[in-house]
């Protein structure tokens, strides 16, 4: 049977395929039968038990009666009152009373065993029920979390086999990615890290996470420690399984970004064009505008951009085309608003 369909959300414990369990369903039913018959011999044997305690307690009374007949008649019997003969029956009814009072006894030690035999058939056949209930379990597939069901190469009537995939279920709000780090990193590594998650073919991170677990092992192989992620999806941007670019962030610093084509290089200097106020008036749609020429220090390229690490403010304007076309001090006119610089990190 196929209770659930390809796409469909579905909660844990939910049943996604159920195989056919003739034999094991049988077999469930006979330990199930098995049981029944059991218990219903025990409430028999308990049932038996309590007759036989009853039939001690008249046993035990009868005793009781024939002991104090004996004390009576053997007082008789040294007063003269009473015969011998009468003591000899008093006697014979006492040992008869003391006989019956032991075999009730013995009827109620065998009953007790065979109570306790009946006892471990009963957890016997509750440990094959089990067992069996635990095979019959193997039959049905459970969602063992909640997620999206994925394809079913199988369909109602076909023969399977142990290690056959039957559906996939695919969780996407939570991800976890493997990091292998180089060893010399080690002592930098800490929970809580920064990781940012890219593809090739966009400029923003895809999404941004923090390492979640540092193993205390290294590879004795590749000489790498395993590390891992965690990505919060809720855009479902990433997918499971999906390759990724993941940088790890060990430091963090203001700083700004800007783009490539706004820098030039002079003697393997680094210069951008800022952009900045004339000195004096120009006759109306000239420049307002003249281009200065400012050294800057660059950190790493992010895909079309820059960091910036010294030369550049936030809120600072800059040119951002046709930069070598440019000198210090020339007259801007632009096309477009100036770019104007954000803080980043």
């Amino acid at each position: 049977e196929l209770p659930v369909e390809v796409g469909d959300r579905v909660a844990a414990g939910t049943p996604l395929l159920q195989l056919k369990p003739d034999r094991t369903q049988a077999e469930a039913n006979a330990a199930a039968a098995s049981i029944a018959l059991t218990q219903a011999s025990r409430r028999s044997a308990e049932a038996n038990i309590l007759t036989l305690e009853a039939d001690r307690d008249s046993a035990e009374a009868e005793v009781v009666l024939q002991e104090e007949e004996f004390r009576r008649t053997s007082l008789l019997v040294e007063e003269g009152a009473q015969s011998q003969q009468a003591l000899d029956r008093v006697t014979r009814a006492r040992s008869a009373a003391v006989s019956a009072l032991n075999a009730a006894e013995r009827r109620i030690e065998a009953a007790r065993t065979q109570l306790e035999e009946i006892d471990a058939s009963l957890a016997q056949a509750e440990a094959n029920a089990a067992a069996v209930q635990t095979d019959l379990a193997d039959f049905q597939v459970i969602a063992p979390i909640a997620g999206t069901v994925g394809d079913i190469p199988v369909k109602v009537g076909d023969y399977v086999e142990s290690g056959d995939i039957l559906t996939t279920l695919t969780q996407n709000q939570t991800l976890e990615l493997r990091l292998a780090m180089p060893i010399e990193r080690s002592l930098e590594l800490r929970e809580g890290l920064p990781v940012e998650l890219s593809v090739p073919t966009l400029e923003e991170p895809l999404a941004r996470g923090a390492l979640s677990f540092i193993s205390p092992r290294v590879d004795a192989d590749s000489q790498v420690i395993l590390t891992k992620a965690e990505f919060a999806n809720p855009g479902n941007r990433l997918r499971d399984g999906q390759f990724v670019e993941a940088r790890v962030i060990w430091e963090e610093q203001p700083g700004v970004l800007i783009p490539t084509s706004a820098i030039a290089y002079i003697a393997g200097q680094a210069f951008v064009y800022v952009a900045q106020p004339a000195p004096e008036a120009v006759e109306p749609g000239g420049a307002q505008q003249i281009a200065e020429q400012r050294p800057i220090e660059l950190g790493e390229v992010r895909g079309n951009q820059y960091q910036v690490l010294e030369g550049l403010q936030p809120g600072e304007s800059i040119v951002t085309s046709g930069v070598l076309n440019l000198s210090n001090g020339a007259p801007i006119i632009p096309e477009i608003e100036p770019v104007s610089l954000s803080p980043t990190q």
